[in-house]
């Protein structure tokens, strides 16, 4: 088996679920004791957040091409970034480094177009939803992408940054989450994206009246299937 490089941290609470995920999966595929080889870069979010909010991205794209660096130095055999919205720096950290990035945007777009779907919602932090680095990504690999309206987009954003990625799980803010869900179905979403990683700690299949796509679980898929290739 190939070694997964992985840059968490973005928030540790999600990257704990990547970590389970890519055991859980290997173990399913290969039986008995076996678990994933991988190596993992954990960086402070908070600092990355601060850059994030004072849109200093270069720096925060070389923070994780660091990142990356090490990993590549460790023996890793490719790398994930653990978070939709860094993927804004995916360009620069997969420049950084001869092994392959296993592009997070990819897989969900390869799973939707699997699953006989085109039109899609779209949930996660503000700067995936708005910005173009992410929902272009899904628009070129043949995707039609819905996000929600303003006040939807606030909320999403706001449940991740405060209670999400401090491991908080509220039933009221699950019941926001599926109306806004229930709005874009109204709009023609066939599925829904939970394009930010900690978003697969509230909601789920059950809360949606179409198909979701967990990002991180389809991160680590992609990630194993390349790992035992």
């Amino acid at each position: 088996m190939k070694t997964i490089g992985l840059i968490g941290g973005m928030s540790w609470e999600s990257t704990a679920e990547y970590y389970r995920l890519l055991n859980e999966l290997t173990r399913d595929r290969l039986g008995g004791l076996h678990s994933a080889r991988c190596v993992l870069y954990s960086v402070d979010f908070a600092d990355i957040e601060r850059l994030q909010t004072e849109g200093r991205w270069a720096e925060a794209g070389e923070t994780l091409a660091a990142a990356a660096r090490s990993l590549a130095a460790a023996g890793a055999d490719m790398v994930l970034i653990c978070t939709n919205t860094m993927h804004k720096v995916a360009d620069g950290v997969e420049a950084a480094v001869s092994i392959p990035l296993l592009h997070l945007a990819d897989a969900t777009a390869e799973a939707v177009r699997a699953a006989g779907l085109r039109r899609v919602g779209l949930l996660g932090t503000a700067f995936t939803m708005e910005q173009d680095f992410y929902r272009g990504r899904l628009e070129a690999g043949g995707l039609d992408v819905l996000v929600p309206d303003a006040e939807g987009r606030a909320l999403v954003h706001r449940v991740i940054y405060e209670e999400l990625c401090l491991g908080v799980v509220q039933d009221a803010s699950r019941a926001a989450y599926r109306k806004v869900i229930e709005d874009l179905v109204a709009d023609g979403a066939e599925g829904v994206i939970l394009g930010c990683t900690e978003i697969e700690l509230l909601v789920g299949p059950a809360d949606s009246p179409v198909p979701v796509f967990p990002t991180a679980r389809l991160h680590a898929e992609a990630a194993v299937a390349a790992a035992l290739e």
